[in-house]
């Protein structure tokens, strides 16, 4: 039972693209005993499969329930939507204090809230992973599409996603000297690093040659709704 309940938000996500019914998965993730689910995100891996499919879930149940939610954002992203573990969790919650440790999205990611919840700090990541931000959507027409993410898969996984959505949004103009990036490395740059660390981040993955120090340019973001923007294929989860 502990490790069954890692998979639950993989299944809700799934269920909710598939528009089949969600309540029992709701009452296994409120239920469970938070002894149990420490026991279960036992690691980093499975805490990152676990929060980015809860968030991508949480986000399209979310929006296909009540639309105009979407246009008063701040109020979408702080408000509860979702009950862990006994826990009424936001996802603002899931993102910025358990995916992204408390690192404050009003700062660029440089720094960590003095006031953190209890809850979401003892299930937070142990590091922070910049490729999170190419791997949860939170309903806007420039966020990266939704998969399904599985613990003993995410660090490929990860890739994939990180490596697909640069393909898309990154452009480098050799003779300008400049690399147009997505907004979220500038929004979250503490989480990307140094100037230096974000271009060997876009070197690994091939979208500027190695050696090179082009001047960093960002994209703007479009925040029209985008609802169930899944990817083409589906990473089954076990149910």
């Amino acid at each position: 039972m502990t490790a069954d309940i890692a998979s639950v938000p993989a299944q809700f996500l799934l269920a909710v693209r598939r528009d089949e019914p969600v309540a029992s998965l709701l009452e296994r993730l409120a239920a469970v005993d938070p002894d149990d689910l420490s026991a279960a995100l036992n690691s980093d891996d499975a805490r990152l499969a676990f929060w980015i499919n809860l968030y991508n879930g949480v986000t399209q149940w979310a929006l296909d329930a009540d639309p105009e939610r979407y246009e008063n954002r701040r109020t979408f992203f702080s408000t509860p939507l979702v009950t862990v573990a006994g826990s009424d969790l936001s996802l603002d919650d899931i993102e910025h204090r358990i995916l992204r440790r408390s690192y404050s999205k009003y700062a660029l990611g440089y720094l960590r809230s003095p006031l953190r919840d209890r809850f979401c700090e003892r299930y937070e990541l142990d590091a922070r992973d910049p490729r999170i931000h190419f791997a949860v959507n939170c309903g806007a027409e420039s966020c990266p599409a939704i998969a399904a993410y599985t613990a003993d898969r995410i660090d490929e996984q990860l890739d994939w996603a990180t490596e697909g959505y640069l393909a898309q949004t990154v452009e480098y103009d050799p003779d300008a000297g400049v690399v147009r990036v997505p907004r979220v490395m500038l929004w979250f740059r503490g989480d990307f690093g140094r100037k230096r660390d974000i271009l060997a981040f876009l070197e690994r993955y091939e979208q500027i040659p190695p050696g090179v120090t082009p001047r960093l340019s960002y994209r703007d973001w479009n925040w029209s709704m985008h609802r169930e923007q899944y990817a083409d294929s589906e990473i089954a989860a076990e149910k």
